[in-house]
């Protein structure tokens, strides 16, 4: 059976932070699926297709990580596609908070899927969506905290 990971999220934008904890838990698993959360009740900033290109781009040479959008609980995508970890990111103590009782509450809902933490690398502690997506909308330059594939 093949160990593959789901990473969740909005992805909007996709960060060097993000790109960083794919890319180091690759060695990890046999695949990774990155899957951006789609809630029809919420409008995200970029275009749902404009994000799926940029993060396929990112990774266009590494045939381990594939991007799929989903809606509903991230759990139950996993338990649907056979998928059995969740990969997250940790930056504060606020985030594994956070992230523990999700993981907690996946774990009481559907035993058989882990969710797998990765530190974020102390150089991108401080890269969040929100705050790109603020430096974006306000004419900043964020390009330093995107990927190079990624020009907004």
């Amino acid at each position: 059976m093949s160990k593959i990971a789901l990473f969740p999220g909005s992805f909007d934008p996709f960060t060097i932070g993000h790109e960083s904890i794919v890319r180091r838990a690759l060695p990890l698993f046999d695949g990774i699926t990155i899957a951006i959360g789609y809630n029809t009740n919420k409008k995200g900033f970029f275009p749902l297709n404009d994000r799926m290109k940029w993060i396929e781009s990112v990774f266009q040479n590494d045939p381990k990580v594939t991007v799929v959008c989903y809606e509903g609980l991230t759990v139950d995508y996993c338990v649907s596609h056979g998928i059995s970890y969740i990969l997250r990111g940790l930056r504060t103590s606020a985030d594994f908070e956070y992230e523990r009782a999700i993981g907690q509450m996946n774990r009481a809902m559907h035993p058989k899927v882990e969710t797998v933490f990765l530190l974020t690398q102390p150089e991108h502690t401080f890269i969040a969506s929100t705050i790109v997506r603020d430096i974006i909308l306000h004419g900043g330059d964020a390009s330093r905290f995107l990927p190079s594939q990624i020009r907004i």
